[in-house]
């Protein structure tokens, strides 16, 4: 580990994790830190690399800091896995993150490898999406669970992959071929083409399962152990970073906090996975909805800095598409274009939606700093090249600012 002193939490899929972590974190402050930088990770399939990355991204604090603050560090490591902006999910580091899904997953890619030409074989995909997912197998069903359920997953699956299949430009148009099963004889026609689109779906699946994960330990686990070090060491300052899907962890730990603790000093959003639209008080384009996270931003002391770049693919191209399949549209009949404002991620242009809303560029940042409070959006790009891209000495002193805001 490149920084000292470095502990590390661990949370299960549920958000539990092993006895003693608060008072890990609060001894830190016994031992004379004062500011505390924890690090949640995003798509990682490993718990090693989680900790390559902490280590990596920690890398440049030391000597940022000026007088009067003793920082310690923290990685937050949660099941998570790979999600990029390629087409083929890694099924073996699918099983690593989802090991009680091994029979599912391991017939899911029975079927991507096949490719049979059957309606029947694309209605058993579709079964074991929705097994994958843990939601009922009918629009019915799942308009009964809390929250959304994405449309594709209870949709008829042939017309869900053939749908995929055209977004990913692979689809030469028309229907099925007149043939026997809809085969018209070669590889790529008929309905054998549009397992191309389920491999999408699949993809798709995933992002599901891991957006309600990354939710769930946040708000299940993160935040009330912060809360429990805010009982006992009261004076510890933390200040939170997430990355991609670790940043919605992040984030969702605002709500976990139990009523009246404020240990949160500073909130810094690295390419977040998760909507642009969620801490404001309304929705533009339905104002009688908010989002998930409305005002929550109250919560930290300090400021909450989204950073964020035009050249991660994965949240302007793909997070689109995944956000407005996991919506409750009436009816899943085309696919968006990525323009649309509904569905973008806060990690792609910042946060929106939240009046004062400040603006700087991470060139801006060291001269200028970021405001004590509120949102603050960091444009990124001149640093930030892709999705991963965040082991850079500007994010460090971008973090560090906040940080620096967030002190009393």
């Amino acid at each position: 580990m490149s920084v000292e002193p470095y502990r590390e939490i661990t949370f299960d899929k549920d958000g539990d994790g092993p006895a003693g972590q608060s008072a890990a974190l609060a001894a830190l402050a016994r031992q004379g830190v004062t500011d505390l930088v924890l690090l949640a990770h995003g798509w990682n399939s490993s718990p090693s690399g989680a900790t390559r990355l902490c280590s990596d991204f920690f890398a440049p604090f030391p000597g940022l800091f000026g007088p009067g603050v003793e920082a310690g560090y923290a990685g937050v490591i949660w099941p998570s896995m790979m999600f990029t902006d390629e087409p083929v999910p890694d099924y073996r580091a699918l099983v690593t993150v989802l090991p009680e899904k091994e029979p599912v997953l391991g017939r899911l890619a029975e079927l991507l490898a096949l490719a049979p030409p059957h309606e029947a074989a694309f209605a058993e995909f579709g079964a074991l999406l929705r097994e994958l997912a843990d939601v009922p197998g009918s629009a019915a069903g799942a308009a009964g669970l809390a929250g959304s359920v994405p449309e594709f997953l209870v949709a008829d699956p042939v017309a869900v992959c053939a749908l995929f299949t055209e977004a990913l430009g692979d689809d030469p148009g028309g229907r099925p071929g007149d043939g026997p099963d809809g085969e018209a004889g070669e590889f790529g026609e008929g309905l054998k083409r549009y397992w191309k689109g389920a491999r999408e779906a699949l993809r798709q699946a995933t992002y599901y399962v891991m957006k309600r994960r990354a939710g769930r330990v946040g708000e299940s686990g993160l935040g009330p152990l912060l809360g429990e070090v805010a009982r006992t060491a009261p004076g510890l300052r933390v200040h939170l970073v997430g990355h991609s899907m670790g940043a919605r962890l992040v984030a969702y730990a605002l709500r976990g906090l139990p009523e009246g603790a404020r240990p949160v000093a500073s909130v810094t959003l690295l390419q977040g996975a998760f909507s642009h639209y969620a801490f404001a008080a309304r929705l533009p384009h339905d104002p009688r909805r908010s989002g998930a996270l409305r005002d929550l931003q109250r919560r930290v002391r300090g400021p909450v800095v989204a950073c964020y770049s035009r050249h991660d693919t994965a949240l302007g191209v793909m997070y689109p598409l995944a956000s407005r399949l996991a919506g409750d549209s009436a009816s899943l009949t085309a696919l968006p274009g990525t323009g649309d404002p509904r569905w973008g991620a806060i990690g792609h242009d910042g946060v929106q939606g939240v009046p004062g809303t400040a603006a700087r560029t991470v060139a801006d940042v060291p001269r200028e700093g970021v405001p004590g409070s509120g949102c603050v959006n960091v444009d990124t790009a001149e640093v930030v090249r892709s999705h991963s891209d965040i082991r850079r000495p500007e994010l460090a002193r971008v973090v560090v600012s906040a940080a620096r805001a967030g002190r009393p």
